[in-house]
């Protein structure tokens, strides 16, 4: 094993697992070039290259200069087939960038993420904003509930244009905030202004934090005006739409209408066990189909979450040397579970059974003996007994019930028609997966 190879392999014990595996794990040492004072490595693409530079050229310094008590330069060229890009080159494309307020990931780009009926839209206009930037869809305005894959999308139009060597600016709102406010204090507008309007892309994450700051967004007033005119792209997030977004000032909110938006929806079902199957597949984890299914039925809507679950049960399988089963995930995640049935009641449960069989709440707690009744209570107690902390007792005293067997004897019903009906067994798990849409996003 090299210098190269031994510093990278340091570097492993001192980071995530998965960003070695999906980052530095992909870096060449070149030992034909490399000397003490300047160490030199190729990246299989740019976006990768300066991601690992801007994070982890000094901790590799470091951990060569262990070796050899001369911290050197590190160089990561760019290897494209046969053709390796010059540092030099690499260099021009990152001063181009010393712009950006945040780096980008690369690992969020069109190509990882699920498409599904929820988000197809957004995708789409996404997509074609990146190929076609400041024409049709100027500005593009995504909003969704937290976690739904708007950063997603925004990084990944600033990652494509990132490897066609385009100025990116990609920010949060609070850090144009606190930019501004600096440049302020500093008498320094006129970079401040420089840094943010001579960009090719402009991409503000969490705008609807703008909401009644009015000198912020007075300058980000003309900044927008500035871009527009020159047709450069503006991508913008929000968990809301703009004519939602209180304190707005009417001559912005109007701006952010000009253009395309785009909502995106909860995940269904299928889409979240897609994107499951897809986290596994990138990070290199197995989970059997029965853990996905747990997963995607019982850990909500937010795509943040869910692949952190994935990443903690992986980690915890590692740390234990055991195999993910079901069980091991259930217990693992319990907490969490935990946490999200106290946040759902059971008249959450009975709204959305009631909206989704179209039978009256008042006859699903009623003593009505109709097929249709009988079914809809049936599936209401097994949702409230499956997501919520209530007791059957409780469940029992909610329905008008005698006590906590007629309980026990519908959920032994119910889990018998599961057994013998694939259909009834899917419709429960959209149902459920509903009701945690519900209890965060509203009916």
């Amino acid at each position: 094993m090299n210098i190269g190879q031994k510093v990278l392999f340091e570097l492993k014990k001192e980071i995530s697992e998965i960003e070695y595996e999906r980052y530095i794990k992909k870096l060449v040492y070149d030992t034909k070039n490399s000397r003490s004072n300047i160490v030199y490595y190729t990246a299989p693409n740019m976006i990768i290259a300066k991601w690992i530079k801007s994070k982890y050229a000094d901790k590799i310094a470091h951990l060569f200069e262990l070796h050899n008590e001369v911290k050197p330069d590190i160089k990561i060229n760019v290897n494209k087939g046969e053709q390796v890009i010059s540092n030099r080159v690499v260099k021009q494309h990152l001063e181009k960038q010393n712009s950006k307020s945040t780096y980008l990931n690369p690992s969020l780009t069109f190509e990882s993420f699920i498409v599904g009926n929820s988000n197809q839209f957004a995708y789409t206009t996404s997509k074609s904003v990146a190929e076609k930037p400041g024409k049709q869809y100027n500005p593009l305005f995504i909003y969704g509930g937290v976690g739904l894959g708007k950063t997603h999308l925004l990084q990944a139009i600033g990652n494509y244009h990132i490897e066609l060597g385009k100025t990116v600016i990609y920010t949060t709102l609070e850090q144009f905030m606190n930019s501004f406010t600096s440049h302020l204090r500093s008498q320094t507008m006129d970079r401040f202004r420089d840094k943010f309007r001579e960009c090719d892309l402009l991409l503000i994450d969490d705008i609807q934090f703008l909401s009644r700051k009015e000198q912020t967004q007075e300058e980000f007033f003309h900044t927008f005006n500035e871009l527009y005119n020159a047709n450069k792209q503006i991508v913008m997030t929000a968990d809301r739409a703009p004519n939602k977004i209180a304190g707005l000032v009417d001559r912005l909110r109007t701006r952010f209408e000009w253009g395309l938006m785009a909502d995106i929806q909860p995940p269904g079902l299928e889409t979240k066990i897609a994107i499951i199957q897809k986290k596994c597949e990138l990070d290199g984890i197995h989970l059997d189909n029965e853990i996905v299914n747990f997963i995607a039925t019982n850990m909500g809507d937010n795509i943040r979450e869910i692949e952190g679950t994935i990443i903690k049960l992986n980690a915890l399988s590692s740390m234990l040397n055991q195999q993910i089963t079901l069980d091991f995930a259930q217990n693992a995640i319990k907490d969490q579970l935990k946490e999200k049935k106290e946040n759902i009641t059971i008249d959450d449960i009975l709204k959305l059974v009631s909206k989704e069989l179209n039978i009256k709440p008042s006859d699903i707690r009623s003593k009505k003996r109709t097929k249709n009744v009988v079914n809809a209570r049936r599936i209401s107690i097994y949702l409230a007994r499956s997501l919520t902390p209530n007791s059957m007792p409780q469940i029992a005293m909610y329905f008008g019930m005698k006590d906590h067997t007629a309980i026990s004897h519908a959920m032994k019903k119910i889990n018998e028609i599961i057994e013998n009906d694939e259909n009834f067994k899917v419709l429960l798990e959209e149902l459920s997966n509903k009701v945690h849409s519900y209890t965060q996003n509203g009916l």
